[in-house]
């Protein structure tokens, strides 16, 4: 069996065990083998635990739930075919001569306990019929929520430029009813995308329990036959509104069949008729879809005599998942490792985390409001979003108790005694970098760093370095350390040094100009 990360067994565990998918769509929807499906759905049942309860549970709990104890075997002696070694011998029987009854007696030599005739040709003709499967789809009710974007823009013309950008058409239709949701967006990134998918579930008033999205890269980032790799970002806003995501096979157009007519009925009866019309923002072109969308949906349909609004209020509606009480928000997901001052990095700037987690991995949940840290699962540090360059985050109750205290102590008032211990361009720069902090304690690692040097340094040469710091606005320890090390202060002191002494020339009463050696 296949060794899989922790994060994607609760994934496996929920789409087959709380949303009660298939092992197919399981395996198909969380890209694992369906054996690894059907062992972890065991070992599961075998628990006796809730699924809601177990999925609360830290990784660590959750190993020893699942793994304590190996799943019980099948019965050996009565394995299933081998289907696939089978299905080519047939393909080759015009030359081989072989039949499906031989292949069964050669199957009952090595397994004389195996499975009789009947049900050995019953086994290959359900493998046979599922190679290349064509018939016309049943949606169920509350099922399936198909998406795509429409290969027709509209045009956008910025008011202040006139330049023209093209707005991108979010269609969301579900599968039973075929009830449509329109939405404009700027683009198809990713804020954009799920943007509309929670706009659409707010729309429908519900969720459905699989979302079928077409290949674009902000919904599946690789899909093959033997590998399906979902965007973690989309995968998380499903895990909020607890949906499966079920991408459409590349080039099977029979697989959102119902989107596809969906696109083509929204570029016909909305945008079609808004072609003659100049938008000069998104939000008005929504304002200007919404009550065709609302015709579009209430049109009766001639093969059915019942419009999309009546099909959905009748079949999909009662039947679609309860929205959660927060809608979802944005968050981009990455992995960091935790640095030995027990602090991650992020974008170039430094959040804390517990210290007693130094080296470990963890999970960070960020948009720009704010950033989640997480580590097995649970959720180890809350910070708000820090945007400039080297910003620093630190929360107190991260810290060791003798880095604590030694924070205890590093204040505004002691940093600014210490600084003018040292002397007044000291002073003045350190009252500076407070200033312009957003918080004192941002300030305060570059504080510290910056008035360590004048040990190395010498007082007389950094008091120099401080001066020529704040003429020029350097205050970064870098740019500060640069100064010292090239002097640059010595060729600035010169300079004046100069210009003083050119001053006392021209005017003291005392020296002898050019008219005393005529």
């Amino acid at each position: 069996m296949e060794k899989i990360p922790m994060r994607k067994i609760r994934e496996v565990l929920r789409h087959s065990c709380k949303l009660h998918l298939s092992i197919r769509q399981t395996a198909r929807s969380t890209n694992t083998s369906r054996a690894t499906v059907g062992d972890y759905r065991k070992r599961f049942e075998k628990s006796g635990l809730n699924i809601d309860s177990l999925l609360a549970m830290s990784d660590k709990e959750i190993e020893r739930a699942l793994f304590g104890t190996a799943p019980a075997s099948g019965n050996p002696n009565r394995p299933l075919p081998d289907m696939a070694d089978i299905h080519l011998q047939m393909r080759q029987s015009k030359r081989s001569k072989v039949t499906l009854a031989l292949l069964w007696e050669e199957y009952r030599e090595s397994y004389p306990e195996g499975y009789g005739y009947t049900q050995f040709c019953e086994y290959y003709k359900r493998y046979r019929n599922k190679l290349n499967p064509s018939m016309r789809q049943i949606h169920i009710a509350g099922d399936k929520c198909f998406i795509d974007y429409s290969g027709m823009t509209m045009p956008i013309v910025d008011a202040k430029t006139g330049e023209i950008r093209k707005a991108q058409i979010f269609v969301a239709v579900l599968g039973a009813s075929g009830y449509t949701f329109v939405h404009a967006t700027p683009s198809q990134r990713m804020e954009d995308f799920i943007h509309s998918h929670t706009l659409a579930f707010e729309f429908f008033g519900g969720v459905p329990r699989i979302l079928v999205p077409d290949n674009l890269k902000s919904a599946v980032i690789k899909h093959t036959k033997s590998d399906i790799v979902i965007n973690e970002s989309y995968a998380q806003m499903a895990g909020h509104y607890g949906i499966a995501i079920e991408p459409a096979r590349p080039k099977k157009p029979k697989d959102k069949s119902k989107v596809e007519q969906g696109v083509q009925g929204i570029q016909r009866w909305l945008l079609a008729r808004l072609r003659k019309r100049t938008f000069f923002s998104v939000d008005e072109l929504n304002d200007a879809l919404s009550p065709l969308l609302d015709r579009y949906n209430a049109k009766v349909l001639k093969h059915l005599q019942k419009s999309r609004d009546a099909l959905f209020e009748e079949l999909d509606k009662p039947h679609l998942g309860r929205l959660p009480a927060n809608s979802y928000h944005y968050r981009e997901l990455t992995r960091c490792k935790v640095h030995m001052d027990y602090h991650i990095a992020l974008k170039k700037c430094y959040y804390s985390v517990p210290y007693t987690l130094l080296r470990e991995e963890v999970e960070v949940h960020y948009n720009t409001q704010s950033v989640e840290i997480y580590h097995d699962n649970t959720l180890v540090a809350l910070h708000p979003r820090l945007h400039r360059i080297g910003d620093v985050s630190t929360l107190h109750e991260h810290m060791p108790s003798h880095h604590q205290y030694a924070n205890e102590k590093m204040n505004p008032e002691r940093l600014q005694h210490w600084a003018e211990s040292i002397g007044k361009e000291t002073l003045a720069y350190t009252k500076r970098v407070l200033e312009l902090a957003d918080t004192p304690p941002n300030a305060y690692r570059r504080i510290v760093a910056v008035l360590s040097m004048a040990k190395s340094y010498g007082v007389t040469e950094f008091e120099l370095a401080m001066a020529f710091a704040l003429k020029a606005n350097a205050l970064q320890t870098k740019s500060i350390r640069s100064i010292l090390d090239k002097k640059r202060y010595l060729s600035e002191g010169a300079n004046q040094a100069t210009h003083k002494a050119q001053s006392l020339h021209d005017t003291h009463e005392n020296l002898r100009g050019k008219a005393n050696y005529r």
